[in-house]
């Protein structure tokens, strides 16, 4: 059950040639793979393109109808390795995932599919995951391209400019035998905007056919001596046929501007983010038309000398926007402009950040730094004017001078500035950053709460942590954990610590990451070495950090996907001999006691916690409509919802110390007598119950209760509503009326 629906959407892929296509990005990149006749897709989700799979999931029955096979891969590697089908056969083939990481996952069949080459065309649609919003560390795919002589496309985030990138994308793939790395960021996936649609294809060579007509070339297969030959190859003769289909298709773009003397060379991904700097500068429209001209660079690998050698030619300086680190193109064109001897100024890191995400207010530094230096006249603008009382007299007076003069020649375009509206920023000042965490009645919260429960008992461990949600529990109020390597990594990054000592390390992954790499790398490791270390896996029935797919052990009916496989029957199958299934993480003292055995034991070998309820994002998603469609049916249906007495409450908080739910917050007591706030549950709670579970393992809480909510109560309801009504109201009028005769 992913996070969402594209089914409707994906109605727009059947679209005939001309009309035009209204959407998202990731829906035009599917769109654009059928209009090129791709044969086969598969790949792995993950931020920014977990979507793209779910689109793709979601047309499996129009990719069906035109002869598409389509997977949702095991792992990043099992995607990158279905391109062999483009070895030997000309069949176009397409796979996605997550970047960097799902290219390092990737990264040993990627290196041998770009050294043997391929015949059909071969197209991975990267989500490049770089800036201040990622989850992950900070790198480029721009390394691997250029390790493994793989072309990287980097189109402008407009519609237009990304489908036609994948159709390029293939057709350089096959003009150079090369597999060809299309890099699509967070605003390329996300933008909407649309595009006049061509005719979709049907494979011009299908899979059928292949596997009917079998084909064997050693010259393709990476085993010496053709290993050997494939370098030169690479150099000789794919690299040249890459720079003559870029150059004659005019994949990179030249715009026109007003100062000829300077000059802008961007990669394309950028050119949103730098069109809008220029245009708080007063240097472009609303329309794209911009007074500096620029080269964009669609096709960030290779670079193409003559086409940047036309550029820089008869400039006085030029500025290079490439974001990240370390700085490949500037190194590159500074080869390629003295080689050359174009004594063009080659500007870039020295007036942009070196490292970090090139968001529109850095750019726009940058750029205006770069100008002050070469061409100041460019930002001879009128006054910016803030909205605010100081720019309404600022821009009164500059309206009176310009009547005034009435002479003077017209001013150019305004400088915008980028201001914040004071209310905002005095509440970023008073409003307390808070971490990142799980969800209201996330199913993981337990788990963590009962371990600092049993740390509390038997002292700090080692914890080795993992990709996915339960990585928050390294964020307060848990605070735990110490590392983490890698997607399903969370028990190997704990296999050093496999050593006779007091203590037993710890290790968490998730459902997610165990199908994904954590069974070989993590569990078969702890058995072959006698690992006595205890391995945590969260089991919430859906790969839910990456947006709620299924997974092999998912419980959710599939028509395409084999799913109900125990995760325990792997792990037996594996050589554990203990094990502990929980299914249901939210009774908390059952997880600590759990946690306590497994540190505890005598028992040699990998101790195994099986800890299972669903996420409550999917399950919401899945109730949700099923009650309100049964209460307006006028059904009898039940909502829990748990509260305070602020009466009981003493203020101590374990509930929230050890929890952390969104839910749960705090209030004003009422009473003078009790200074310290009370806990209180918003109307945001999802009855998980967990804030009573862990509050009672703690302290044995008194204060927590449960209300059910009855939508269409039948006249049994009533009755009993009315009874306990009764009975309440009984009990607070004794008590008022003794606090009345006792009081002072």
């Amino acid at each position: 059950m992913a996070e969402r629906s594209f089914k409707k959407e994906v109605q727009q892929l059947r679209i005939p040639a001309g009309e035009e296509f209204r959407g998202e990005g990731i829906l035009a990149i599917t769109k654009g793979l059928l209009q090129a006749g791709v044969g086969y897709v598969g790949g792995y989700q993950g931020s920014p393109i977990s979507h793209l799979m779910d689109v793709l999931a979601d047309a499996n029955e129009i990719l069906e109808e035109l002869d598409v096979h389509f997977e949702t891969s095991a792992s990043e590697a099992t995607a990158a390795a279905m391109l062999a089908a483009s070895v030997m056969y000309p069949i176009r083939g397409a796979v996605t995932w997550k970047s960097t990481v799902g290219t390092n996952v990737a990264s040993d069949a990627l290196a041998n599919l770009a050294s043997g080459g391929v015949t059909g065309g071969a197209l991975i649609i990267i989500g490049e995951d770089y800036g201040e919003g990622s989850s992950i560390m900070q790198e480029r795919s721009h390394a691997f391209a250029m390790k493994s002589q793989m072309w990287l496309l980097d189109p402008r985030p407009n519609l237009e400019s990304i489908v036609k990138s994948v159709e390029d994308g293939f057709e350089l793939s096959e003009a150079s035998n090369t597999p060809v790395m299309l890099q699509v960021r967070i605003r390329s996936c996300h933008v909407h905007g649309r595009f006049i649609t061509k005719e979709n294809k049907r494979p011009r060579y299908t899979l059928k056919q292949a596997l009917e007509n079998p084909v064997r070339d050693t010259t393709r297969i990476v085993l010496p001596p053709a290993s050997f030959g494939h370098e030169h190859e690479k150099i000789q003769q794919r690299w040249p046929a890459a720079v003559k289909f870029i150059r004659d298709n005019k994949l990179n773009e030249f715009f026109d501007g007003d100062f000829n003397e300077i000059g802008l060379i961007l990669q394309g991904g950028l050119y949103n983010g730098v069109m809008r700097a220029l245009q708080l500068l007063g240097l472009a429209d609303s329309f794209g038309n911009s007074r500096i001209p620029m080269y964009v660079m669609n096709v960030t690998y290779p670079v193409i000398d003559e086409e940047v050698i036309q550029f820089c030619e008869g400039r006085r300086a030029v500025l290079l926007l490439e974001e990240g680190q370390p700085d490949y193109i500037e190194q590159n064109l500074h080869s390629i402009l003295r080689k050359a001897g174009v004594s063009t100024h080659l500007s870039g890191k020295d007036v942009l950040p070196m490292a970090g995400e090139y968001t529109t207010a850095a750019m726009k530094t940058g750029i205006e730094a770069f100008l002050k230096a070469h061409q100041p006249d460019a930002l001879a603008t009128h006054v910016a004017v803030a909205a605010d009382a100081a720019g309404e007299a600022s821009l009164a007076a500059d309206l009176e001078a310009l009547t005034a003069a009435s002479t003077t020649p017209a001013p150019r375009p305004a400088a915008v500035p980028m201001t914040f509206h004071p209310k905002v920023k005095d509440l970023a000042e008073v409003v307390p950053a808070r971490p990142a965490g799980f969800c209201t009645g996330c199913p993981e919260r337990p788990i963590f709460a009962a371990m600092k429960l049993a740390e509390a008992d038997l002292g700090q461990h080692h914890v080795s942590c993992d990709i996915g949600c339960h990585l928050f529990s390294i964020l307060p109020p848990f605070n735990l954990g110490a590392t983490t390597m890698g997607y399903g990594l969370g028990a190997a990054s704990s296999s050093a610590f496999n050593t006779k000592t007091g203590k037993r390390s710890i290790s968490v992954m998730g459902d997610g990451g165990f199908w994904h790499n954590g069974l070989t790398s993590g569990i078969g490791n702890a058995v072959f070495n006698k690992n006595d270390g205890v391995i945590v896996i969260v089991d919430n029935y859906y790969s839910s950090a990456t947006g709620g797919q299924d997974i092999l052990s998912s419980r959710a009916e599939n028509a395409d996907r084999a799913t109900k496989n125990p995760i325990e029957n792997a792990i037996r199958g594996a050589g554990v001999k203990w094990i502990r299934t929980i299914d249901r993480t939210y009774d908390v003292a059952k997880m600590r006691d759990t946690l306590e055995e497994a540190l505890t034991t005598t028992t040699d070998g990998p101790k195994v916690i099986i800890a299972q309820s669903e996420c409550m994002l999917n399950k919401q998603r899945r109730i949700k409509p099923l009650f309100n469609k049964a209460v307006k049916e006028g059904k009898r249906m039940v909502k829990e919802r748990f509260g305070v007495d602020p009466d009981v409450c003493t203020g101590d908080h374990a509930c929230i110390r050890l929890s952390g739910c969104p839910s749960l917050s705090v209030k004003d007591s009422g009473d003078p007598l009790k200074e310290d706030p009370v806990a209180h549950v918003d109307n945001s709670c999802v009855g998980c119950g967990n804030c009573g579970e862990v509050a009672e393992a703690a302290v044995l809480c008194p204060s927590f209760y449960r209300a059910d909510i009855i939508h269409n109560p039948t006249g049994t309801d009533r009755f009993l509503g009315k009874l306990r009504s009764a009975v309440i109201g009984f009990l607070q009028r004794r008590r008022a009326a003794r606090q009345t005769r006792f009081a002072l």
